[in-house]
């Protein structure tokens, strides 16, 4: 029940760091021209108060300036950058557009600009962008170059991957010592299905940074969607050694010790990331399904209730329910909670297979068969259907009926299951008429 749905649930998001594009009115301050005689006293004043991050102070100062000077780009430009970190969007792109528009070839009002429509969705921001990746840096130029770059493959991700992509190689090379390019760029192909590219860039990033946990889960997803479990095994053992507060670490390296057939420390670890996130429902249902899986019926009875209590409505957890009762020898209760599961969700096949043994083993004979009439509607027909109605039939005194199915079911059982072969010969020994 539960190992194949636990893996199709990829917990881990790659946690690329340097969000870009929505943070753009972080971007640090630069001066674009250096300060010199011709320097207006207000831009001056303006640019200390910038520096001790008084905005509201150097706003005033600035708005004078460039009404009185408007060919001055570096007052635009720092008119700009005030404006975004007071909150104002549009009135920083307009102040950027100016500083832009007066001085085309300078780095960082192109970028801001670039960034900040960004931030607002204008396609627009690829141009100055671009621009920005062919221009000089005032200071520190190949980390200048790195974050166009970055911002370029950012904006790109969803419109031209593979030039993004491109981008971000083109940023690995500038700031060759940052695993921020390589786990974008391993985030974006494993996105796009590139996974044996996504797991080279992630192993770059681990080269630079062995401790990168973000890399480090972005390989766990790789491998678990691979099915490389014994892969997955070895990098989540490494992230839940360096997140031990993590619960998804815990999580997905219990779901993969569980495909793995180690049940017995998949139940440890997701024991573990339940401590830690007690009201998680879906790490409390894959829970509950690795106590069935593993034959801990108590506790996956305990823990299908709690599920319950939570979401009534729930076919599956119903389901869970009854054949922990069922394996219990709870035949009752279980009836009741299977018979749950087939109302919330009619086409259920599995809840009615289960059904009927629970209604056979209460002597509800005509429900037993009823139920797995239903489940044959769903799912191909089992040895033991056959069986199982064969001895309600008997059980009710429809011979003719109870007769049928015994010999189907000995048409089909090819001697897999001795006990009940022997049992249904004797049978039709009794109830068949001697020609």
């Amino acid at each position: 029940m539960g190992a194949s749905r636990q893996l199709a649930r990829i917990v881990f998001a790659c946690c690329v760091t340097g969000e870009l594009l929505a943070a753009a009115q972080t971007v640090r301050h630069h001066r674009i021209a250096e300060q010199d005689a011709s320097f207006p006293p207000e831009l001056t004043q303006a640019e200390s108060a910038i520096e001790k991050g008084d905005y509201a102070s150097a706003e005033p100062l600035l708005t004078k300036l460039v009404a009185t000077t408007p060919e001055n780009y570096q007052a635009w430009f720092d008119l700009g950058f005030v404006y975004s970190n007071l909150g104002n969007s549009a009135d920083s792109i307009a102040a950027y557009r100016k500083s832009v528009a007066i001085k085309a070839d300078v780095f960082e009002s192109n970028l801001n600009l670039g960034l900040m429509l960004a931030k607002g969705g204008d396609p627009e921001a690829e141009q100055f962008l671009r621009a920005a990746t062919l221009l000089k840096p005032t200071a520190h130029g190949d980390e200048g170059h790195a974050r166009a770059w970055l911002s370029l493959a950012h904006l790109l991700e969803k419109s031209k991957p593979e030039e993004a992509i491109a981008a971000y190689r083109q940023a690995a090379a500038l700031i060759p010592k940052d695993v921020e390019p390589h786990l974008s760029a391993g985030f974006l192909l494993q996105n796009q299905n590139h996974f044996a590219d996504a797991e080279q860039e992630y192993r770059k990033a681990l080269a630079i940074d062995s401790t990168s946990g973000d890399a480090l889960a972005g390989l766990a997803n790789i491998y678990m969607r691979g099915q490389r479990f014994a892969d997955a095994q070895e990098v989540l053992r490494q992230l839940v050694g360096l997140r031990p507060e993590d619960p998804a670490a815990h999580m997905q390296l219990g779901r993969v010790l569980a495909a793995a057939g180690k049940n017995e420390e998949a139940v440890l670890e997701l024991q573990t990331a339940a401590k830690l996130v007690p009201g998680d429902p879906a790490l409390q249902q894959d829970l509950a399904d690795l106590y069935a899986e593993t034959g801990k019926y108590p506790d996956a009875e305990a823990a299908y209730r709690q599920l319950l209590k939570a979401n009534p409505a729930d076919a599956q957890c119903h389901y869970g329910l009854g054949v922990a009762l069922l394996r219990q020898r709870k035949f009752a209760e279980a009836e009741q909670e299977l018979l749950t599961a087939a109302r919330l969700k009619p086409d259920f096949g599995a809840a009615y297979g289960d059904l009927a043994v629970a209604a056979n083993e209460n002597k509800h004979y005509e429900l037993a068969i009823r139920a797995a009439d239903e489940r044959a509607k769903y799912l191909p027909e089992i040895p033991m259907s056959y069986f199982l109605r064969a001895t309600a039939f008997d059980h009710l005194r429809d011979y003719k009926q109870a007769a049928a199915n015994y010999h189907k079911f000995l048409e089909v059982a090819n001697g897999e299951y001795s006990d009940q072969e022997w049992q249904a010969r004797h049978r039709l020994i009794a109830i068949e008429p001697k020609k």
